[in-house]
């Protein structure tokens, strides 16, 4: 942790970023908050360690608004919530400085307390710094010690990798925490008839006391006016009137959250009632696998990829109420013979000699650009491969 603070103190020094996105401790030792710090002075309360779980990637929707730049910690699942966001336009990549942190599972302070570990005065074993085997407390009762792979989420046991997804420096070591199936818990529920499946989440979702927790966390849920704050309806009201609406609110969101949740588990981490509420959204991304192909939400990106430009260049445009000024073809000619490609991406002359510099450091590194994961990806090489080198059949 104190690697992440030095190195934020050195980028606010250097006017590189303007604040801080962050954790700042709260007034027991197992509930960090997130929090934005401005100057050197604020750094004081920032912590890093297993309790951090929150996913930052949704505040950089604000952070992006602000003036400078904001360095942001994300964990690396937290990366593909930025990838999502990034690719519906909802944050500025420009405006965010990211580090990625090392992340060894995130704990879950009601499986402690599960446990009968509860009067919490310290905690010894949580700390990036840690190896993440054995969670020392200090209760009012005395000392208790726990297992870490017993106390973490659940979404750490079915951790999609410890890869960042995007980054511009890394700090810290991950530790792989996957020791289940990711879709074992959905595949329960399946298995059950169709009456004991209703009666399954009408006792989950009967919890629900509206208090929006899921939503607001969400960073699929983005957008500027929620249905759900709508008075014209009647749909924002929080008392649940009967039992449809208690199901009403959690299945439409699921169906709007549908192939674009990353299955981050924030829904569930948050709700105050312990709902699943993860398990909607693994349905979905475990029925669009099978439907049409394996495919996870905020995967990386080719930023700088001629579809990804001129998308940006379209909402550009449009949120400033102007007309497109050229098509997509048009744009591509514009591409090629203004900026610099390499790897099938666009560069400035000078970024181009910074990539350039990096693959020469980086000599295993492999562009994005050389896979192809579906039909379009296909369809973009191709035409990659024949810009230069036209060929027949």
């Amino acid at each position: 942790m104190q690697e992440l603070i030095r190195r934020a103190k050195e980028l606010l020094a250097d006017g590189t970023v303007a604040r801080v996105l962050g954790w700042k401790a709260g007034d027991m030792p197992w509930n960090p908050e997130p929090a934005f710090f401005e100057n050197e002075e604020e750094l004081k309360d920032f912590v890093y360690d297993g309790f951090c779980g929150a996913n930052l990637s949704k505040m950089m929707i604000e952070a992006s608004k602000l003036d400078g730049k904001t360095l942001v910690c994300l964990k690396p699942c937290d990366t593909y919530s930025f990838n999502q966001l990034l690719s519906e336009h909802r944050v500025d990549r420009e405006k965010a400085y990211i580090i990625g942190v090392g992340c060894k599972g995130k704990l879950d302070i009601e499986k402690i307390r599960s446990m009968g570990i509860r009067g919490i005065r310290n905690v010894e074993g949580a700390s990036l710094e840690d190896a993440a085997d054995t969670l020392r407390f200090e209760t009012a009762s005395g000392e208790k010690t726990c297992a870490y792979a017993d106390a973490m989420l659940s979404r750490c046991h079915v951790c999609k990798g410890k890869e960042h997804q995007i980054y511009d420096e890394r700090i810290g070591e991950s530790k792989d925490t996957k020791d289940q199936e990711r879709f074992t818990e959905v595949e329960r529920i399946e298995a059950m008839s169709p009456q004991e499946r209703f009666a399954y989440f009408q006792s989950e979702l009967g919890k629900c006391i509206r208090c929006n927790a899921c939503r607001n966390v969400c960073p699929a849920c983005s957008c500027r006016k929620c249905v759900f704050d709508s008075n014209k309806f009647d749909s924002s009201q929080k008392a649940n009137v009967d039992s449809f609406e208690e199901k009403m609110f959690h299945i439409i969101r699921a169906f709007h959250v549908a192939g674009r949740c990353t299955d981050c588990g924030e829904c569930s981490r948050v709700c105050p009632q312990g709902i699943p509420l993860h398990l909607f959204n693994r349905k979905f991304i475990k029925d669009i696998d099978e439907l049409y192909g394996t495919y996870q939400a905020g995967e990386a990106v080719v930023e700088r990829s001629p579809k990804i430009l001129y998308d940006r260049l379209i909402a550009f445009f449009v949120q400033n109420g102007r007309q497109i000024p050229m098509d997509a073809s048009e744009f591509q000619r514009f591409l090629r013979d203004t900026f610099v490609e390499r790897d099938g991406m666009f560069f400035t002359a000078e970024q181009a000699i910074k990539y350039d510099d990096l693959r020469r450091q980086i000599p295993e590194m492999v562009s994005l650009a050389l896979f192809v994961g579906s039909e379009a990806d296909g369809v973009q090489w191709l035409k990659r491969e024949l810009v230069d080198k036209p060929q027949t059949y």
